[in-house]
């Protein structure tokens, strides 16, 4: 028999956190106590949103995504189902790898793609996509990219590889190189070139622009910039500051819609090998991701870095 404290639930009209515990004397599969906690699923339903990263197990205090349907658990484990239609219909678009240097890999993050999933499932971002197509192999994020937004992306594959690409990156010894289309005359407003360093979140930010070129037919600036740091939808938000907003931005500016999604692209990346410590650099042509722009010139403190351009 089931917890009398577990939740018999309906059809839910939303999104909806279903929750079951394992009683005592009891040793159920997962996929059986997710039938009684889910009586409106399919069994084939509820395997697919175990595949999608939508089921967690709580024991110990601790809890982790579980996939396995078959799992026996113990009496006092509890199951969470984060059920979302929506979320688990997603048929997301699919990331590249680019470059496989073992410890690391370098990947293209098509726009619409998340970077990591949530509680409510992973299927439909880089994170899961990366540890399947690496056949488990462990997938530690360092960066990460707006959804809305696509180009190169570095993950980790092993705890010290993180370590010290994200010590880099706290120390802003990663040069990271991206390309955005704004709204308006950048350089007629604010010059050919500057910086931003209005606090996001109470932290420090700063971003550092270059205008590429205007295009007064669409009224439309091209141009690259670097972050020196890491804040949630920083240059999105700091354009928007300017004045500037990118096109296409969902959030943040006005007058900048069009039909062709966020204008903004990662495209360049240097930084030192977790292993060997030597320089390396990556770089996409912008124009292979719709930008008519040049490849960007890398650098780690002092000058230009050889780069490996890498095809989307």
């Amino acid at each position: 028999m089931a917890d009398p404290s577990q939740e018999r639930a309906a059809q839910p009209e939303g999104p909806a956190v279903l929750r079951g515990t394992v009683a005592p004397g009891e040793a159920p599969r997962a996929v059986d106590l997710l039938a009684r906690m889910a009586p409106f699923l399919s069994r084939r339903a509820l395997k697919e949103a175990m595949a999608k990263g939508a089921v967690w197990l709580e024991r110990g205090g601790r809890e982790r995504r579980l996939r396995r349907a078959t799992y026996l658990l113990r009496p006092g484990d509890r199951l969470l189902l984060y059920h979302d239609p929506r979320i688990l219909g997603q048929d997301p678009p699919r990331a590249r790898l680019l470059h496989d240097a073992g410890r690391w890999s370098a990947w293209l993050k098509p726009p619409g793609l998340l970077t990591q999933g949530s509680r409510w499932g992973d299927h439909a971002s880089l994170e899961r996509q990366a540890g399947r197509l690496l056949e488990g192999r462990p997938v530690h994020l360092v960066q990460r990219l707006d959804r809305e937004a696509g180009g190169l992306l570095v993950v980790a594959h092993d705890q010290g590889a993180a370590a010290r690409l994200g010590l880099q990156l706290q120390r802003a010894e990663v040069d990271k190189a991206y390309v955005a289309e704004v709204l308006g005359d950048l350089a007629a407003a604010h010059g050919e070139a500057g910086e931003v360093a209005v606090p996001l979140d109470r932290k420090p930010a700063l971003t550092r622009w270059r205008v590429l070129a205007w295009d007064p037919a669409r009224r439309v600036s091209l141009v690259e910039l670097r972050i020196l740091t890491g804040r949630r939808h920083q240059i999105r938000r700091h354009l928007e500051i300017l004045g500037h907003p990118v096109m296409g931005d969902p959030r943040y500016g006005r007058g900048n819609k069009n039909r062709e999604g966020l204008r903004l692209a990662a495209v360049g990346l240097a930084f030192r090998d977790p292993a060997s410590g030597r320089p390396v650099a990556l770089r996409l042509d912008p124009r292979r991701l719709g930008f008519q722009a040049p490849p960007p010139e890398l650098r780690l403190g002092g000058g230009p870095l050889p780069a490996v351009d890498l095809g989307p």
